[in-house]
């Protein structure tokens, strides 16, 4: 075996000495033996020889000085080392980037309608610390239909509550797409996902990029995102347009309003789409000019403080004509969250629903550093949204929505048990138009024409065969939830719980969610603050309706109270009554199913309808 130190001084230079060899070899095979052959190896040798001798003079890459032509391996392999990594070494089950190949394999089996069952048993390790598990219960229910569906804005025939309401509810699915603006997608990826929310009967957020032609065509159900850069509803200095907004949202395709005020990919951060990338159509959807930068600022200048931001709400859902309007946040500083609760205490205003965005999602390209460093991940903001809504008496007013890397039935059903009341997915839905993770979304050279305006690389991307599987995909993980509801003995996803799931802790101790994070007692926060945990304790003075900033305690706030900067260790386990009032709390009336879609899972394993087989004498014991 050669030493490194030869291969090292010796190898180097030895493909640009073989090309050069080859070259001067074909001269004289071409001057005895004419043919294609000795002119194709002179004609490869001389061009081999001249990215050698570009190799050694450029100064960009060292490698390539040192290693003229063989160099350029290196920067291959390197290009091609994601794939080759996806493709052949990555196993099942094996922590993927940022999905394994066992979540995107039953996305594409869902997505197509073939057969999810997996022989064999789990392929996980049930003892590892942070498995998680459902208990089931030994009285299983029948649910009739997978098509579970929440009022969002209120009931119809209830009355409505809290200052200017709203009056068109929507009739929502649990499982929805996520934001995901038309730019950042294709033409044929909007124009598949709107035709497949129409087909299943569920909602298609259009991420803040505007309603574009695409969004319209197919008229599937719209929830309409605003973002700081007002995209379809500004004047032409950036500002936010009234006349323009009433003139989209009352459109009845529109069925609700969203607000971003930060998304889990990027919290905190702006963007902007160079004037290059600005067509005709994405300055159509959006209003801006077309060929010049379009810029989305890192706030809004619609409202600058958190009761401003209620009174903007109101308006939003004036304009709209009484529709559901509400807003979506990855939670960051606390007191801002919290200061913005206190502004609907105080003004009487309430959102008809919050979005809460987990920094483990986005769909969008974001710098390194607040992909992986910034923002609270989904279960800890969803968490302290939903206990806080109870904590000040609000959460019967309000709906919550989660997104965060909810791909299957079981991210699903831990949603809904941590307080979420339905589900947003993007990489999901973006697997079931074909998306194989290649993570090349920001370059335009998407594989599949999902993420690109190459209308060379779309025209890939068939609307009518990616529809169908856009709803197939959302109508089989409905129906696998339904399965897992019925074991635990459940008849809706509203009455899950942390009761429900189960961690393991290490190889000798698990515990019930609710008691990791227990949840709230209703009105605690106003009634009993110095008993509940330090969040509360400490943040909760803190925030201020009308600033975003924190409130610093007066001297006679300290004195009032002076464990306001001092908190001690608070909660108070839950007791054996309370846990049986919350795992047997009565379920709320929902809508009637509407969608059409029959989970081919449903078709292929039918449920018993066998009658009770309890002999009748036992019925008093």
């Amino acid at each position: 075996m050669f030493h490194p130190h030869f291969v090292a001084t010796h190898v180097r230079y030895t493909t640009f000495a073989l090309s050069v060899a080859a070259a001067v070899i074909s001269l004289p095979w071409m001057a005895l033996r004419p043919g294609a052959w000795p002119l194709g190896i002179f004609v490869l040798a001389c061009v081999l020889i001249a990215v050698g001798v570009y190799d050694m003079q450029q100064t960009r890459h060292a490698i390539l000085r040192n290693y003229p032509i063989l160099g350029h391996m290196r920067f291959f392999l390197e290009f091609i080392r994601p794939e080759i990594r996806q493709y052949f070494i990555e196993g099942d089950i094996e922590k993927g980037e940022p999905f394994t190949r066992a979540q995107r394999t039953v996305v594409y089996q869902r997505a197509k309608g073939v057969p999810d069952v997996r022989p064999f048993g789990t392929k996980l390790d049930v003892g590892a610390k942070g498995y998680e598990w459902i208990n089931h219960s030994m009285h299983p229910t029948t649910i009739d239909s997978h098509d579970f569906r929440i009022w969002i804005g209120g009931r119809p025939d209830t009355e409505r509550v809290g200052v200017s309401p709203c009056t068109q509810p929507y009739n929502a699915s649990v499982f929805n797409i996520s934001a995901m603006s038309f730019g950042a997608l294709s033409a044929n990826a909007i124009l598949a996902l709107n035709l497949g929310a129409k087909m299943g009967d569920f909602a298609h957020d259009t991420g803040e990029g505007g309603i574009s032609r695409y969004h319209r065509e197919h008229g599937g159900d719209l929830i309409w995102e605003i973002g700081s850069g007002y995209f379809g509803c500004r004047n032409p200095d950036g500002s936010f347009s009234a006349e323009r907004f009433a003139e989209q949202a009352t459109n009845a395709q529109v069925k609700m309003i969203e607000i971003k005020l930060s998304q889990g990919a990027k919290p905190g951060h702006g963007g902007i789409l160079p004037g290059a990338k600005v067509t005709a159509e994405i300055a159509a959807a959006r209003g801006v000019p077309e060929g010049e930068d379009c810029v989305s600022p890192s706030a809004h200048s619609a409202f600058s403080t958190p009761v401003e931001m209620m009174h903007f709400i109101a308006r939003l859902r004036e304009l709209s004509g009484g529709k559901p309007v509400g807003f979506k946040l990855c939670i960051g500083h606390i007191w801002e969250w919290f200061g913005i609760v206190k502004a609907m205490l105080e003004t009487g205003i309430t959102p008809d629903y919050i979005v809460v965005d987990g920094a483990e999602g986005g769909t969008g390209a974001a710098p390194i550093e607040f992909a992986d460093h910034m923002g609270a991940p989904v279960q800890e903001g969803l968490h302290l949204v939903h206990n806080t809504l109870i904590g000040v008496g609000l959460r019967e007013r309000i709906k919550i929505g989660a997104a965060g890397k909810v791909i299957t039935s079981f991210d699903l059903a831990r949603m809904f048990a941590l307080g979420a009341d339905w589900c947003n997915s993007g990489r999901g839905f973006m697997m079931a138009l074909g998306c194989i993770q290649a993570q090349v979304c920001h370059t335009g050279f998407c594989p599949t024409g999902i993420t690109t305006q190459d209308p060379v690389r779309e025209k890939a991307l068939v609307v009518s065969d990616k529809a169908p599987r856009v709803a197939q995909y959302h109508a089989n993980t409905l129906h696998a939830l339904k399965e897992l509801l019925q074991a635990a003995g459940l008849m809706h996803p509203d009455q899950l719980s942390t009761h429900h799931i189960v961690r393991r802790i290490d190889s000798a101790r698990i515990r019930l969610l609710s008691a990791l994070m227990p949840t709230i007692e209703r009105r605690a926060i106003l009634d009993d603050l110095q008993n509940q945990h330090n969040v509360y304790r400490l943040y909760w003075p803190l925030a201020d309706a009308h600033n975003f900033a924190p409130h610093v305690p007066t001297p006679e706030e300290l004195r009032y109270n002076p464990d306001i900067l001092r908190p001690t260790v608070g909660g108070r386990p839950a007791s054996a009554v309370q846990i049986a009032e919350s795992l047997t709390r009565r379920r709320a009336p929902h809508p009637a199913p509407v969608s059409a879609i029959v989970p081919e899972q449903a078709k292929s394993s039918p449920t018993a309808t066998a009658g009770s087989q309890v002999p009748a004498d036992w019925t008093g014991s």
